[in-house]
């Protein structure tokens, strides 16, 4: 075990279970709830939390760089960097629905190594550090086995991405190949495929802090992470999150999708 990385893993799961918290404290309360330039809501809670996070994770580990959705990109020198959303799942966490989440990526020289989604509302932590599994909590996590897309379930978070992005025919292409279809979004729809409760997650509109976490916990979880095209860049916006074995099949009917436009405003 790899001790940098181990130390910075610890770290982030209590730091990440700490913010969640904080967050929880302003959670159902009277909020006064602002615009950011590209009109994506934010609160007190969104930037207290980053401020928390950003404090704990370079206060330990100064040469780290550090991208929080709120307060930008702060480059290091030790080849590690943080990769923050402090309230995923905002819009949710304004009108009082408890899906949303605190989440912790660690990534080290571009390749994602340790992750962490902290639902506090839903009382579960989500983790996962690159070659040592995916847990909720205390239990291991596993993707689903199964092999027959009639038998899947897809979870995706609003069809209003989807046609920002001029894909939506080919989402409902690939949806209604399916059992069955739920609107569990932003980070709940990706762990609840690496915890085998469905077999595939798609989005539109996402960024680099939305995933960061995510992809490790997935991948951990023996499930696969790539953009609609096949590759693997969290900085894309279109993600396809699989039990693996119905990923090709997922990436062939997305593969008609083309000249995706670049969705803003999540």
């Amino acid at each position: 075990m790899n001790p940098e990385w181990r130390a910075r893993y610890e770290l982030a799961v209590e730091a990440a279970q700490q913010a969640g918290r904080l967050a929880l404290s302003y959670f159902d309360g009277d909020l006064n709830v602002e615009l950011k330039p590209d009109l994506s809501p934010v609160t007190i809670a969104d930037r207290e939390a980053e401020t928390f996070l950003r404090t704990q994770l370079i206060g330990a580990f100064p040469n780290d760089g550090f991208l929080g959705e709120e307060f930008g990109d702060t480059p290091g020198s030790s080849g590690f960097r943080w990769i923050i959303d402090p309230i995923d799942g905002t819009r949710n966490f304004v009108r009082g629905i408890p899906i949303w989440g605190t989440l912790v990526g660690l990534e080290y020289k571009g390749e994602q190594i340790a992750g962490v989604a902290d639902a506090p509302a839903l009382r579960l932590t989500y983790r996962a550090q690159r070659g040592e599994g995916a847990y909720r909590g205390s239990r291991r996590i596993r993707v689903s086995d199964c092999t027959d897309l009639g038998k899947a379930q897809i979870f995706y978070s609003s069809l209003a991405w989807f046609v920002k992005a001029g894909c939506l025919d080919t989402f409902l292409d690939l949806a209604v190949q399916t059992h069955r279809q739920r609107g569990f979004g932003d980070f709940y729809g990706f762990v609840l495929v690496a915890q085998g409760s469905g077999e595939l997650m798609i989005e539109q509109g996402v960024h680099a802090w939305d995933v960061a976490a995510i992809k490790v916990i997935v991948e951990e979880a023996g499930g696969r992470f790539s953009n609609w095209d096949g590759s693997s860049d969290i900085c894309r916006p279109d993600v396809l999150v699989s039990n693996g074995k119905l990923h090709d099949i997922a990436l062939r009917i997305l593969g008609r999708a083309r000249g995706l436009k670049d969705v803003e405003n999540r």
